[in-house]
Parts: structure tokens; sequence; C-alpha cells
């Protein structure tokens, strides 16, 4: 059985979850913009429901809503919203982004999904993971359509995809009226390549700000700004 993974203030239970704890939902927990005090956010295919927890953490969001569609997942997710400090800010729905987009009750000031996007011929063997993880499961052209539904006209949008989907999202964001505001390309340690795009979009058209954020220096010897990013978060960081 999966062990709870501890954070400082809260803790996910993800033994009954296909996508466990990783570096990718951390990451955009962590550096998504707040700067704008969102009332409202959304966290679409919230898996154990960990990024929308940090973001419970990290703001005053009086409505922080969450999709699942896998079951497992979406009971896993509420069990650790129930779990939290912040059970009366954090509601989990069980649906899929079609369904939300079909009759949107609100829109959000804030977006945040760590989508799948492995490829079809990659499987590890559990079927439930490898719908977590195909793109198929949420294509990156449906979700930016459900974003420019469901976004507030100033509200920012949030996401973590592979470095080598950027350019791609990128158009694919700009077909749906969406622009990034700000990217940080991010890389294992100084000598690996771009691994991931953090990436905020919006409505509006401004200058984009553009950085890179190396994760390790050396083996388990963590750079001084991915401690920044993540040290509210880590139990040893």
């Amino acid at each position: 059985m999966d062990k709870p993974f501890h954070f400082k203030q809260f803790s996910v239970a993800q033994d009954r979850t296909a996508m466990k704890i990783g570096s990718d939902g951390v990451l955009l927990g962590a550096w998504t913009p707040l700067e704008s005090g969102p009332g409202s956010i959304l966290d679409i295919g919230a898996g154990t429901g960990v990024i929308a927890l940090m973001l419970a953490q990290r703001s005053e969001a009086e409505i922080i809503d969450a999709i699942e569609i896998q079951e497992q997942a979406f009971e896993q997710c509420v069990e650790n919203f129930e779990a939290s400090p912040w059970s009366d800010r954090l509601f989990c729905f069980h649906a899929s982004l079609d369904e939300l987009v079909s009759e949107p009750d609100q829109k959000y000031d804030l977006i945040v999904s760590n989508p799948p996007f492995f490829s079809e011929d990659t499987s590890t063997g559990d079927p439930s993971r490898d719908l977590a993880r195909r793109s198929s499961s949420l294509p990156f052209e449906n979700l930016l359509e459900g974003i420019k539904v469901l976004l507030a006209p100033a509200g920012l949008f949030s996401v973590i995809i592979p470095f080598r989907e950027e350019e791609k999202f990128l158009e694919l964001g700009k077909q749906a009226g969406l622009f990034a505001n700000r990217i940080t390309r991010v890389r294992g340690h100084a000598a690996a390549p771009l691994k991931r795009s953090l990436i905020c979009l919006s409505f509006r058209q401004q200058p984009l700000v553009e950085t890179e954020l190396t994760i390790e220096i050396s083996r388990h010897q963590y750079s001084a700004e991915y401690i920044r990013l993540t040290s509210e978060f880590y139990l040893n960081m």
C-alpha cells in the first residue's frame, strides 16, 4: 500500500489513485502566480488533490473547486480535502471537463491543470495509470477550449507540460484567444536538457516573462531557487 505523503501543513493519501505525488504537481502548486488574489480557483484533473491543497495553503480564495473523472481518484481527492485544514473551501466534482463546460455555473479567477500528456504507445502495465497519463484522455485542444469557457475575463490559467510540447501548446492557446504571460522552463540538473514548461496564460497580450529553473545542482542537492519555491511545503526542505 502506498503511504500518505506528508507536507508541512497537510497530508495526501494516494493508495487508490493512479497518479502518485510527483514533482510536476508540486512545481505547479508552488509556482502558480497568485499576485492577483484570486477569489475562485479550479483544478482540472485533480488526482490526489495536491495542487488544490497547495493553493489553499497559499491563497485566501473562498472557492477552490476541482474535477476528477476517475472514480477512485475522485474519492481519494474528497478524502484528502476533508482531512485538510481548508476543508470548508475545497470541493471536488466527479466530472469531466466536457461536463463542466456544458453547464458552467461560474467563471474562475484562476484555473490550474497538470494534464496527462504521455503518448498512446507508453504503457505502465496499469490501465488506470495509463489512462491518467495519456494525452488522449484530455487533449490539449479540449483543455484550452474548456479554459476559454471557464476562465474569467481577467483570469489566469496555469499549467505544466513537457518542454517539447511548448511551441504546439502556445499556438493552440493563441487559437483559443489565450496568450502566454509567464513561462518557467525546468531541467532536472545543470547538464540535463529542459524537461518541463510551467506556463501562465490569460486573455491579455502582454510582455512575456521567461525564466529557467534547475531542480538539483548535484544528486539530492537542491538549487537555492527550488528550495525557495518549495520550502513551505516539503518537510525536509
